[in-house]
Formats: structure tokens, sequence, C-alpha cells
């Protein structure tokens, strides 16, 4: 088949296009890097002129004035450059419902050409949409990526922001598009199953699909420290819950300080951001989870003991117990202490829990089985 990979927000197409690849599918993969990530691209629609120093000037002026992003309009505009590049495939498959990140109006324009010059689409529930925004707010779970919102609204508005664009008439046009012609949806990970389990055109889960063989598994070496590491994107800080993970490390540092080692790193590209937690024993991710993110997954893969999402959902779904192959993270600063504690003390359970993790990557997110399993899941309904 040939197929169209549309946007990016945590490697997860890219993954997958290495997985299609190998079973001999012909992959393009487009999106704008994901801002300071900046993940590969055959092409890429970033911001260049809007990020250049002249350019960073008249977008700052620009959004002072207007209260608009430049760079957003760039997106859209490289990728209108591309449209006519971007016909003939058997199946296009969106991020999100927002994978060009341009305005709107030519976000509408270009989803319309690239469905209309196409097979089949098919659409991602990967990160906050208009499906399961509504179920958010409506508070049906235990906790979510909206609990520091509701706890403290003013505090963290400016993070928030983004995710009211999907109540916008201006998106529902879009959501209403999407639904239409697209041919089946699918979740990338637990935290999006329930908002989806009534939608007629709901597809199932799919795991996140992990390269193993770009995320060797190599034992982890035990010395005198142990070693943690907290990798922070600003954008998205309260809805990860951080600052937990913050606090505890902080007692962590005044109790043991001859004992661990701590990395701490702010919006760096994923390829530093890789480099550092190939020295962690110990990867924290984030708490507002049920399920494990894409960094939780790569970080496993290597033999990290991760603190992240593994709620009963999780345990009960892939029939493990808790703690086995990962830490569930929780907003609890003293829980999380105790956790890294107990890791210390007995250096051991870092070894005893990284052999689990990496061998529960390799049976349930193997890239190639993934993309046998996206395939026979589009196949399934076109």
């Amino acid at each position: 088949m040939r197929i169209l990979l549309l946007g990016e927000f945590s490697r997860l197409h890219n993954t997958l296009k290495e997985g299609l690849e190998t079973l001999g599918h012909q992959v393009v993969l487009v999106n704008n890097g994901d801002g300071f990530k900046n993940y590969p691209a055959d092409y890429s629609i970033r911001a260049h002129f809007f990020t250049s120093p002249l350019g960073t000037l008249i977008r700052k002026a620009w959004h002072r004035l207007f209260r608009f992003d430049l760079a957003l309009l760039e997106h859209g505009l490289r990728c209108w450059g591309l449209i006519h590049q971007l016909q003939g495939f058997d199946v296009v498959q969106c991020i999100n419902e927002k994978p060009i990140q341009t305005l709107p109006s030519l976000e509408h324009y270009l989803l319309q050409k690239i469905i209309r010059q196409n097979k089949h689409c098919f659409l991602l529930s990967c990160g906050v949409d208009a499906i399961n925004l509504p179920h958010l707010l409506a508070q049906k779970e235990r906790y979510s990526i909206l609990t520091p919102y509701f706890e403290n609204p003013t505090a963290t508005a400016q993070e928030y922001a983004f995710m009211w664009e999907y109540q916008t008439p201006s998106h529902q046009k879009i959501h209403r598009l999407l639904m239409t012609h697209c041919r089946g949806i699918i979740a990338s990970d637990l935290d999006y199953v329930a908002p989806l389990v009534k939608h007629p055109k709901y597809l199932g889960l799919i795991p996140n699909p992990i390269n193993t063989h770009r995320n060797p598994y190599n034992p982890l070496v035990l010395g005198n420290k142990v070693v943690l590491f907290l990798g922070i994107n600003s954008g998205n800080y309260h809805v990860k819950g951080i600052r937990f993970f913050e606090q505890a490390l902080q007692k962590i540092q005044s109790r043991w300080p001859d004992q661990t080692e701590i990395i701490i790193t702010r919006d760096v590209p994923y390829a530093t951001y890789h480099t550092h937690f190939q020295r962690a024993h110990i990867v924290l991710d984030q708490v507002y989870a049920f399920d494990q993110g894409y960094n939780a997954l790569e970080a496993m893969a290597q033999g990290k003991v991760v603190f992240t999402g593994a709620e009963q959902e999780f345990l009960s779904h892939y029939g493990v117990q808790a703690n086995e192959v990962a830490i569930n993270a929780l907003p609890d600063v003293d829980y999380l202490v105790k956790q890294m504690e107990d890791f210390i003390q007995h250096p051991k359970k870092i070894s005893e829990i990284s052999e689990r993790a990496q061998a529960f990557i390799r049976q349930h997110h193997d890239h190639i089985h993934i993309a046998q399993t996206y395939c026979q899941r589009w196949e399934s309904v076109i």
C-alpha cells in the first residue's frame, strides 16, 4: 500500500512508518516537527521564516497586536505548497484532528483537499480532540490531564488555552469533516478509549509502536549512585504533573545526596532528551495518566524503571501486576518519594523491573507487529 501519515506528536508516526516500510509498504510522513522536539519528516512543514531571528521579531510583534501566531500560518502555507505531492495514497492517517496545526480555515481546506485526492482516511485519537474533551470536562475519570486545571484554573490557564479551541465553531467544522469522511478512529493508548467505546467509527486500541532496534535493551549497570532523570516540557508542565516529581526529587536530593544523581532537562530536542535518559536508571514521565506515554515506552524498552501511568485499567488490560513493569505515578509527593527511596535502598529491584519492562515492550509494542495490526485494522473497513 501507499500510505500517507499526516502529523506527529510523539514519534508515533515515525516509528509506525519504520514498521510499515519493513513490511514492504511505501510510506510518506508529513509533519511540522512538533516545535522544539524537531521530529523527522519526509516532507517538513515546519515554520522556518517565522522561527528565524527576523521572523521571530515579526511573529512576536504580530502576536502582541493581533493574538495570532504567524508560525501556524506558515505550517499551512508549506503544506499547501506540497498539496499536489500528497495524492494517490491508499491510506491517509491523521495523528489528531489538527494534524497540520495551522489556522482553522486553512486546516479545513487542506484536510478536505487531501481527503478528496486520496482513497481512505483514518484518524488517531492521540491527544485532546473534540470527542475526548467533553469526556474530560465531565470529570468522568478518577483524574485526568484536566485535573490541574480544575484545581487551579487561574495558574494553569495559559497551558490549557489550546484545548478550548476544540470547542470553537471553526474547529467543529473540521471535526465534522473528519467524522464524515474518515473510515475509522483508532485509540493510541488506554487514556483515549473510554470516550470512544460507543462511537460508531471506533476501531479499537492499537498500542504505540516502539522500535526496539532503535531502543536496544542493555542491562543497567548499578554503580554507587542511582541516576534519576526528569525531562520537562514547559508546554505540558501541569498536564503531566511535573511539580510532584520536582518536589519529590528535592526531598530525595536532600536525604540521599551521596546515593543519587539527578538529571533535569527543560525543553530540549528529542535527540538530546534521548541521550540524557540513556544514562538513567529511573525515568520520571507523567502523573495524570492510566497508560504509558511514548517517552515512557521508549525508556521501558531500554530497561529503565519508569514512573508513569500504570493504573488498574492498564494492569487488567495487559494482565500484569502493580509495579511489575512500571511504577504507577500518583499526584502524591510522599508516595513518590517512598517509591524512589525503595529503589535507592534496594537497587536490586531496579534490575528486576528493568528486565520485565523491556520484555513487556517487546511483547506488546513491537513496531513491526503493531504495523501489521494497523494494516489489518485499516483493511477491515476498506
